[in-house]
């Protein structure tokens, strides 16, 4: 970024989504260097703000207030005010307020430059193990007709979808679609992603229902696989059980000299596994 002042140009400034050390130099800059901040929440736009020492003017620019305030905003930016606008976390504009501010900017012929930083879906992606592409679906419709075009659709889908969720309803949202995609549709919770709890786990949707029945805390993504990824099928269901702790113990006792039938039983009788699985994990190999 130039040492000399920008003038009329909107910064799409991503924000840390759990670890405010994810800010980035860039970011920071800008906001410092912002005539206005656009925040989706002013509380926890001032808790980032006061992190790293800037005070520049603030504005709550919320998803109702965004319809009312947009066209100011591009009357300043056509005058020459530089803007930064920032969401709770993440990049401002996905699932967050500011994509019709942005188009307006654009329209008007405004320079719209993004900066960019920590990101909720590329994270969850790379934690899920994702290869290759997929889709970012972001929240669900609630309900109705559209909650079940979009049910209908990822059902369809042949690649992993990465969607949102609110810790309230995440219970209840892997219960449905393990009624809706199967039971066994394999999937990846990402809780509190760089935050001190973080928390990541695989499963089956059943499985992954049963264990957010519950009460569930922080910001949650998650990834549902498709019906066609059949290796990712097998991990998952591998993940639904303790861990992958049946080779482990073979692997162990075959160190030790344990025959395969020795260690077939012992999987059987310590694990509880059925005999033609503790049979074929115990003639693996090494």
């Amino acid at each position: 970024m130039s040492s000399t002042p920008e003038r009329g140009v909107l910064w799409l400034v991503a924000t840390p989504i759990g670890n405010l050390a994810d800010l980035t130099d860039r970011a920071v800059e800008a906001l410092r260097r912002a005539d206005l901040i656009l925040a989706e929440d002013t509380r926890r736009t001032r808790t980032l703000l006061s992190r790293f020492d800037i005070h520049r003017p603030l504005e709550s620019f919320d998803a109702h207030k965004e319809r009312r305030a947009a066209e100011r905003i591009v009357e300043r930016l056509a005058g020459g005010a530089a803007v930064a606008l920032v969401s709770d976390a993440g990049t401002p504009g996905v699932s967050d307020p500011g994509a019709r501010l942005v188009r307006l900017a654009l329209a008007a012929g405004l320079r719209v430059s993004p900066i960019p930083g920590a990101s909720a879906v590329a994270c969850a992606a790379a934690a899920a193990g994702v290869e290759g592409p997929f889709r970012f679906g972001g929240f669900l419709t609630r309900k109705g007709a559209a909650r079940r075009r979009e049910l209908a659709a990822l059902r369809a889908e042949t690649v992993p979808v990465v969607l949102f969720e609110s810790p309230r309803r995440l219970g209840e949202t892997l219960t449905e679609l393990a009624g809706e995609l199967g039971a066994e549709r394999g999937a990846v919770v990402c809780r509190e992603l760089t935050k001190l709890h973080e928390e990541i786990v695989a499963g089956t949707l059943e499985s992954l229902a049963s264990r957010f029945s519950g009460e569930v805390l922080g910001e949650v993504t998650f990834v549902v696989f498709p019906a066609e990824l059949e290796a990712g099928e097998a991990v998952f269901r591998e993940a639904d059980r303790p861990s992958i702790a049946p080779r482990v113990l073979a692997a162990r006792l075959r160190e030790e000299g344990l025959a395969p039938s020795r260690i077939s039983r012992v999987l059987e009788d310590l694990l509880g596994l059925p005999h033609k699985e503790a049979y074929r994990i115990a003639h693996e190999g090494p």
